[in-house]
């Protein structure tokens, strides 16, 4: 069963209009989270907002967004000073202008939503929009607002749906020059097709079991032996504070590579 949508409005082309719903496509409800406690009570720790000032708790009634102009003076802004100024782009993702779809460099995207229809009325002129920009190969390039402000959009036809992703401006990606620009443009001719070779070797198709999160699995082992009132297994001691030397860590690429590739020839004949 699909999550309820979190925003609700209108997908606009020109004056082809049709409401719809988005919802994230991505979750971190599996994650393991943590609440704080008092250790020596075992309760829950809240948190409140105090007056820096006086000490005092801060009721919700009382708190409002402020904009510093100056130390310790700000322009206070109430939730209705915030409503006033509300954009079209609160309710109607409006289609302003399009992109070939392999221009815009993966790191400009942030954040994928699912977007789809809302209503049966709306299912032609949203298949409408979606078939005619995956024929001209092309994606919706818009604006919305999130959480009160307004973001970049772009907009990618998907099977039967789209996946709306909020972008980065411009000003938030930093220049890969700066950071580039000391590093070798030429590699080793000579290492290049071993590393091919390797590669070759490790080239499977894209499926999401190639990535896993070691920390969440180790933190769900750990938790079931929390749970089990087991002890923790004691760790051997390290060879350093056996006072065995540690080994170098300087390699030779060439030895590293062969012995790489050696190895995944090795492991495919025994598999």
């Amino acid at each position: 069963m699909a999550p309820r949508p979190y925003w609700k409005g209108y997908l606009k082309l020109s004056l082809v209009t049709c409401p719809v719903s988005m919802t994230p496509a991505t979750s971190e409800a599996e994650k393991v989270r943590f609440h704080t406690l008092n250790k020596e009570t075992g309760n829950r720790v809240v948190s409140q907002y105090v007056d820096s000032v006086t000490g005092k708790a801060v009721r919700d009634e009382n708190e409002a967004k402020g904009y510093a102009r100056g130390e310790n003076d700000y322009v206070v802004l109430t939730d209705d000073d915030l409503d006033a100024v509300a954009l079209d782009t609160v309710r109607t993702i409006d289609i302003e202008k399009f992109a070939p779809s392999d221009s815009i460099e993966w790191i400009y995207l942030e954040k994928p939503h699912y977007l789809m229809p809302d209503d049966k009325v709306g299912n032609e002129a949203f298949a409408v929009i979606r078939d005619a920009m995956k024929s001209d190969k092309v994606v919706g390039i818009s604006k919305l607002v999130i959480g009160r402000r307004e973001r970049a959009v772009v907009l990618e036809p998907r099977d039967d749906g789209i996946v709306l992703w909020t972008l980065r401006f411009g000003d938030e990606v930093r220049p890969e020059d700066s950071y580039f620009e000391e590093i070798d443009d030429k590699a080793d001719q000579d290492l290049v097709p071993l590393v091919q070779k390797l590669i070759k070797q490790k080239t499977a198709r894209w499926s999401p079991d190639m990535v896993s999160d070691p920390i969440q699995e180790s933190l769900l082992k750990l938790i079931a032996q929390k749970k089990r009132a087991l002890k923790p297994k004691k760790t051997t001691k390290s060879s350093k504070a056996d006072g065995a030397k540690p080994a170098s860590n300087v390699i030779n690429i060439m030895d590293a590579l062969k012995k790489s590739v050696a190895n995944e020839l090795k492991n495919r004949k025994s598999g």
